[in-house]
């Protein structure tokens, strides 16, 4: 049987709205996180995924309170990302609705949480967020930053994604800094690096712009294809995305 692509809306928060910018930086304002997750649902996503983008960097929590009100309202998956820095965080966000949990930051600074949290819910539950951006100090070419973008690390993207997997990542959400909020088309090279080295879904993020930006995507090996700023703006529908996939020659759950 032939797996879907999926196509997934991404809300972005900071001070419970939603928000976007460019290469993560002068974020503006894009709305209310409950209604338009329900609005992307209303399209046909496949899945929502929730980041707080400044939950790290302010040291504290994701908003629990408004992750309920959105699974309350959305009957997609839920994945909710941003501060989460312990299996007691994971509980709580799958006890007020979401699906799965994203790490990034904490994981870095402590690559036994992946464990941790793979042990006691499961690989489905956990999505290894990885922000990259191309360095030349790194044999691959390019490196992980942390804190929303904002810190750059001298560790390989390539060898903390095989790390991650081998602790019992679910899933890759490969975000290129580089690419991000651009509308230049995803980084191909950066997919198909990961797509060589993971035995787990690929999730593409960073740079779409336009529908012929999305087949590309998976043609170099993402399971699925994960954008903000073309659905937030009104630019294009989640089932734009979807037709020009299937027109492409992707299968695509309609």
């Amino acid at each position: 049987m032939t797996v879907s692509a999926r196509v997934i809306p991404c809300l972005d928060v900071a001070g419970g709205r939603v928000v976007k910018g460019v290469n993560f930086q002068n974020l503006r304002d894009m709305g209310d996180p409950v209604e338009l997750a329900a609005h992307y649902a209303a399209q046909g996503a496949d899945e929502i995924t929730f980041l707080d983008v400044t939950a790290t960097v302010d040291a504290r929590a994701t908003t629990y309170e408004m992750v309920q009100r959105t699974a309350e309202q959305v009957f997609v998956p839920l994945t909710v990302g941003g501060g989460v820095r312990s299996v007691t965080d994971v509980a709580r966000l799958l006890s007020v609705g979401a699906d799965k949990v994203g790490v990034n930051s904490a994981a870095i600074a402590r690559p036994e949480l992946i464990d941790e949290i793979a042990d006691r819910f499961g690989a489905q539950v956990l999505v290894l967020s990885l922000d990259v951006k191309r360095a030349s100090g790194t044999a691959s070419g390019f490196a992980i930053t942390t804190h929303g973008g904002r810190s750059e690390t001298t560790l390989d993207a390539l060898d903390w994604a095989r790390e991650a997997i081998e602790r019992g990542a679910g899933e890759l959400l490969v975000n290129s800094i580089d690419a991000d909020g651009t509308k230049d088309g995803f980084d191909l090279e950066l997919v198909r690096l990961m797509r060589e080295l993971s035995s787990v879904p690929v999730i593409a993020s960073g740079g779409a712009g336009t529908v012929d930006h999305f087949a590309p995507a998976i043609e170099a090996g993402a399971d699925a294809v994960l954008a903000a700023s073309v659905f937030h703006s009104g630019q294009l529908s989640v089932n734009d995305v979807k037709q020009a996939l299937r027109a492409a020659g992707v299968t695509v759950r309609l």
